[in-house]
């Protein structure tokens, strides 16, 4: 029998949470997605020491925080260049985690990642913009979804979040699993299977309610603590897997049982108002996704900055 990682393609395009190549080259995902996280962790890695020198070249050029902050760009473009190399479909960059409550300046930066990457001759069509779901990123995604700039919703751990996403026109939305399930884990002190694990049961929820409302958004799983999470959700629409989980699935040749399939939603719940007062209310009642958004905000943004203090010190 195929491992349960080829068997997993059959119905869902996986794509690869990672900035390693030498892991995409291994698994070859469909697509692939980066976070700032990813980036500072192969920046310091020595098989991606000429792209971070090509950065610190171009951050000289500026000086000053102007420079740092432009090979710090200059840097997570060019991984996303060298990626799109080695995926046929789409590689998500992100915007800016301290951009986050700021709409305007959210539609800025992306225009100009896709203005670098095209400058690269990579097209837009290969592009995810990646956008934390806040308020602001949600009305970020509908301005830039009409300018044919397809976005990722990052840090969603609601199904208003999701709502309100699809409502904007938002290509992809990336539910993360896995910290759904470390925040009741932690609240709760319970073990929980694949089958009661809270970040499951969130995004088929997500998937039931866009399936059976017409929505074309995509639901991507993200953020996975272990292959059963995986498995559970296996027949989503897309699901973003880190190398080590990719290549337990690799290794695995059990059957694996499509758990997600668009032909049996149904239509249980009501569509959900998504206007911005409907979506601050559901969000502050929601004590999870309230405090997950904010720290993954402040996470992406710490290691963002510690890319940019990285870079400052080597341009001395």
């Amino acid at each position: 029998m195929a491992s349960k990682l080829e068997q997993l393609r059959q119905m869902t395009t996986v794509v690869a949470d990672t900035g390693d190549m030498e892991a995409i080259k291994a698994f070859k995902p469909t697509d692939c997605t980066t976070n700032p996280s990813l980036i500072l962790k192969a920046a310091q890695m020595p098989a991606y020491k000429h792209l971070l020198d090509d950065a610190l070249a171009h951050g000289r050029k500026l000086g000053g925080d102007k420079g740092v902050s432009a090979a710090a760009d200059r840097l997570a473009i060019s991984f996303g260049t060298e990626l799109t190399k080695l995926v046929p479909g789409r590689v998500s960059t992100e915007v800016d985690a301290d951009l986050s409550f700021d709409k305007d300046a959210m539609v800025e930066k992306a225009r100009a990642i896709v203005a670098a990457y095209d400058e690269r001759g990579v097209k837009g069509d290969r592009i995810l913009i990646k956008l934390a779901s806040t308020w602001e990123g949600v009305q970020a995604a509908r301005i830039l979804q009409r300018e044919n700039i397809d976005c990722n919703m990052t840090l969603l751990f609601s199904l208003g979040q999701a709502a309100a996403s699809a409502e904007a026109g938002a290509f992809l939305i990336s539910p993360f699993v896995g910290r759904i399930l470390d925040w009741y884990t932690k609240a709760t002190g319970e073990k929980y299977t694949a089958e009661t694990d809270p970040g499951v049961a969130s995004v088929r929820r997500i998937y039931a309610y866009y399936k059976a409302h017409g929505y074309n958004t995509v639901v991507m799983g993200a953020s996975f603590r272990n292959t059963g999470e995986i498995e559970a959700l296996a027949g989503c629409d897309r699901l973003t897997i880190a190398p080590a989980l990719l290549e337990e699935l690799s290794k695995d040749n059990g059957k694996l049982v499509r758990q997600l399939d668009p032909k049996g939603a149904h239509d249980k719940e009501a569509k959900l108002a998504t206007g911005e007062p409907a979506f601050r209310l559901a969000l502050n009642e929601d004590a999870m996704a309230t405090e997950k958004l904010a720290e993954g905000i402040r996470n992406f943004g710490k290691d963002l900055n510690a890319l940019r203090k990285l870079i400052a010190e080597k341009l001395g």
